[in-house]
């Protein structure tokens, strides 16, 4: 089964670079995964997130307000 990252932002600069850091920790983690942006803001705040851009793995909320880096990243994906 596919590990679901989702990165919920409104696609600014942060946001973009979330995507990057998320996709280079799942390729270096050797996972199978779905990596999806969210930018619809009802979408957005069913996750009940305040701050963007946010990360979330299957369903949880992982990170919000902050671009962690890929190592960062990994380390909640092995988690």
């Amino acid at each position: 089964m596919a590990t679901k990252i989702q990165i919920l932002g409104t696609g600014c600069a942060k946001c973009q670079r979330l995507y990057e850091h998320a996709e280079a920790a799942a390729k270096a983690a050797g996972i199978v995964y779905e990596l999806e942006k969210v930018t619809d803001i009802t979408r957005i705040m069913a996750f009940d997130v305040m701050l963007t851009p946010a990360l979330v793995v299957n369903g949880v909320v992982k990170t919000a307000g902050t671009v962690p880096s890929v190592e960062q990243i990994l380390a909640l994906l092995k988690a």
